[in-house]
């Protein structure tokens, strides 16, 4: 009788039916990150992820515990300073053709020799002695920083012109799925072998991360919505190249506040995480600690924030979600100022890394998916590894020239409080930016205003990598 009512009456339906109806629902949502181009973006965020891993907390970690001077270990950090300059020679991989592109593609000949530098430059810096030579372990570390630049830019570029349109957010969402897989499961696997037969097998261990993304790559093969630029021939084409990406980008309206936004935004959230294994070392936590609370826990609070900050992206549309997202990780920079006033605390360090990390997540999709939207399909190479790059330059600086005096002379917690200070003004940019309507609201399919992606030099209406520009 009651399924009888429930079938007559409008608005009502059988249990059942209601059940199996949120399963459909569940499912569908579920479909678009079984397909092939987002379980791509995964395994190539995971080689993107552990070359990071290699010379920054792991490092930090191992220097510290041969009893490496703070002030010397932060200045490895400027290692990074490789990924800030990647658009140096990003140019490169969008115009040069390398032997065998004719038969397997310029991107996929690409990856593959990128991948043997990376796994080259981390079996290197695994040979290699702090205690008996700095100066090498400093070479080494730049050669890992370059490598891996170089990976990156081929990987964000291969990533990119896989995904279609309509793909982007969840290919965003894959993608730093993958790349915190590569960096926390890489970190940890090196803390637990470093533990227990050296820092040297646990480096060569990791070098077998680069190889998902060679072999995505040699199973994809070549991305199909990748814009062929003729390979140049002469010196003056050579220039042209170089010069194109960078104009293309300068010509837009707004660029100069997009470059602000993108060179300040991270100071704070940089500055916090290059430092964070310096304060754990002092607190007094072992490896094992570290890869239990910091590594394990950051890994899952990071993949929450990633599900997360898809959820916002698909509800409240790019520019609030960035929003959100820049806010969140100001005020997560808290919880390691708390945790240095506290002391030695496994659940004061699981409670900051769950904040930090799942600020982060929220914020790899939001951000990466506006920097993806501010690039040309004619120069994704090049433009996203300028963006990119930029985006961590100044707080990458700040922390490899003063963090570690900051550390000394003012104590954890003010330094931890100053990077809070040091978030803000990214936020205001961000404010202002909306204000003049120079970011999408992908909420609906219409055209910008004042649209930072139409160009000077364009004749016509250039690809982008956001489904909702038309």
């Amino acid at each position: 009788m009651e399924a009888a009512t429930r079938a007559q009456v409008p608005g009502l339906m059988p249990k059942h039916s209601a059940e199996a109806s949120e399963l459909n629902k569940l499912l569908a949502s579920l479909k678009p990150y079984t397909e092939r181009e987002p379980l791509a973006a995964l395994l190539l965020g995971i080689s993107s992820g552990f070359p990071y891993a290699m010379i920054g907390a792991t490092l930090t970690t191992r220097l510290a515990q041969d009893g490496i001077d703070k002030k010397a270990i932060t200045a490895f950090s400027l290692a990074f300073l490789m990924y800030n300059l990647k658009w140096l020679w990003a140019w490169l991989v969008d115009s040069a053709r390398l032997p065998g592109s004719n038969r397997y593609g310029q991107r996929v000949m690409w990856m593959l020799l990128a991948g043997v530098l990376v796994i080259a430059a981390v079996v290197n810096l695994a040979l290699v002695d702090p205690t008996a030579s700095l100066q090498r372990t400093i070479v080494a570390a730049l050669l890992v920083g370059i490598a891996g630049a170089t990976f990156d830019i081929v990987i964000d570029a291969y990533r990119i012109e896989t995904l279609k349109p309509e793909q982007l957010g969840v290919g965003s969402g894959m993608s730093q799925y993958g790349w915190r897989i590569g960096s926390a499961v890489a970190g940890a696997l090196a803390l637990l072998l470093a533990l227990r037969v050296g820092w040297e097998v646990a480096y060569l261990a990791c070098a077998a991360f680069a190889l998902p993304a060679m072999l995505t790559a040699l199973v994809l093969g070549e991305p199909k919505r990748r814009i062929v630029q003729p390979t140049p021939k002469d010196p003056g084409e050579w220039l042209k190249s170089i010069v194109a990406p960078m104009r293309e980008f300068s010509v837009r309206q707004g660029a100069a506040l997009i470059l602000a936004f993108v060179l300040l935004h991270k100071i704070g959230d940089t500055l916090s995480q290059l430092t964070l294994r310096l304060l754990l070392n002092d607190l007094g936590y072992s490896n094992d600690e570290v890869a239990i609370y910091d590594v394990g826990i950051g890994f899952w609070a990071y993949l929450i924030g990633i599900f997360i900050g898809g959820a916002m992206y698909t509800r409240m549309g790019l520019r609030h979600a960035v929003l959100v997202s820049l806010v969140l990780m100001c005020l997560s920079n808290f919880s390691f100022a708390a945790l240095a006033a506290h002391g030695h605390s496994n659940w004061g360090l699981a409670g900051a890394m769950l904040f930090e990390n799942i600020a982060s997540g929220i914020g790899g999709v939001t951000v990466v998916a506006y920097f993806s939207w501010l690039c040309d399909l004619r120069f994704t190479a090049a433009q996203f590894a300028l963006i990119s790059a930029a985006s961590s330059v100044v707080g990458r600086i700040v922390t490899g020239t003063t963090a570690g005096a900051l550390i000394e002379s003012l104590g954890y917690v003010p330094f931890y409080l100053l990077t809070v200070v040091a978030a803000v003004p990214g936020i205001v940019l961000f404010l202002w930016m909306m204000k003049k309507d120079m970011v999408p609201d992908t909420r609906n399919t219409a055209q910008p205003k004042a649209s930072t992606c139409s160009s000077a030099i364009d004749e016509q209406p250039r690809q982008t990598s956001i489904p909702t520009r038309q």
